[in-house]
């Protein structure tokens, strides 16, 4: 009887250890594409000189902010350091808490009470208007004394450090919305100070208080500023608005507000229709514009 014996395969040979190095550079950039901003400085450029070099390029950082949609394909701006403004886009967003009055009176310092006090109303409320944006709900109204409620930022503990603010020193855009009942005249009031790390105050926006006449339209109004090459320094950024009526009227006849915020950006430098986009590759190797807070971050 015959008996069938399996024949062993012959073993195939060891693959050899391939250094992630010898992977074409486009891979590697694809591969530092996916990997956290900060984890890519902290981390990875330290690894070796070519890491290094590739994480240096202006190429990976256009590509990461198309990837987190900070920019489009379409994009035509040019851009003085992508690494940097991909790290001022990341950390876009409105520093104030609590700007439309969802959370009453939350977040916010009284800092002048007077009347009958601050109070939240509904839009379009009394002799009102409705806001040009509908998400929008609510509204802060004062007095017929003087209402003043601030918010103190502290801009290292939202993330912005140090070497950013001073070498950089990113646009600083401060809006708010008022508006007066249609029925009775108020007087609004902004002020906005940034000041060091002792709150010495380094660039202040106080423009004169604004008088809106009795029997108005009660429209609103947006108030803006842009805080640009300010001094260095600056580490926090107090925003503190308000008013009071002028009919001296029990109750809450002052100037509403709402919607306010502050947001630090990156400037975009030139003139876009002029400038043709910045391509994606050059002759040899383009290093985007050094960040020297880089490695320093936390």
């Amino acid at each position: 009887m015959w008996v069938t014996r399996p024949v062993c395969a012959p073993p195939a040979p060891a693959m050899a250890l391939v250094s992630i190095n010898e992977l074409p550079e486009s891979i590697l950039l694809e591969v530092f594409t996916h990997i956290p901003a900060r984890q890519l400085l902290l981390r990875c450029r330290p690894v070796c000189s070519l890491w290094r070099d590739l994480i240096d390029l202006v190429t990976l950082w256009k590509r990461k902010c198309l990837r987190e949609g900070f920019i489009t394909e379409e994009w035509d701006q040019p851009v003085a350091d992508w690494k940097i403004f991909f790290f001022l886009c990341s950390l876009r967003r409105n520093l104030l808490r609590n700007p439309c009055a969802e959370e009453d009176m939350k977040s916010w310092q009284i800092d002048c009470n007077g009347g009958d006090e601050w109070k939240v109303e509904s839009l379009p409320g009394d002799h009102g208007t409705d806001f040009p944006d509908s998400k929008v709900k609510k509204y802060f109204v004062t007095s017929y004394e003087m209402c003043l409620k601030s918010q103190l930022v502290d801009l290292k503990a939202e993330g912005y450090w140090e070497e950013l603010l001073d070498t950089v020193r990113p646009e600083i855009v401060v809006k708010d919305w008022f508006a007066a009942r249609a029925d009775c005249g108020c007087t609004y009031h902004i002020r906005v100070q940034l000041a060091s790390a002792d709150y010495i105050v380094l660039a202040s926006f106080e423009p004169p208080p604004v008088t809106v006449d009795q029997w108005n339209s009660a429209k609103w109004t947006e108030v803006s500023h842009t805080f640009s090459d300010y001094p260095p320094g600056v580490r926090h950024i107090l925003f503190q608005h308000g008013g009071q009526d002028t009919q001296f009227w029990a109750g809450w006849y002052g100037p509403r507000v709402t919607n306010s915020s502050i947001v630090i950006g990156p400037k975009v430098t030139g003139d876009p229709a002029r400038s043709p986009a910045q391509p994606e590759h050059t002759q040899g190797r383009e290093r985007a514009a050094r960040l020297p807070s880089s490695l320093h971050l936390h």
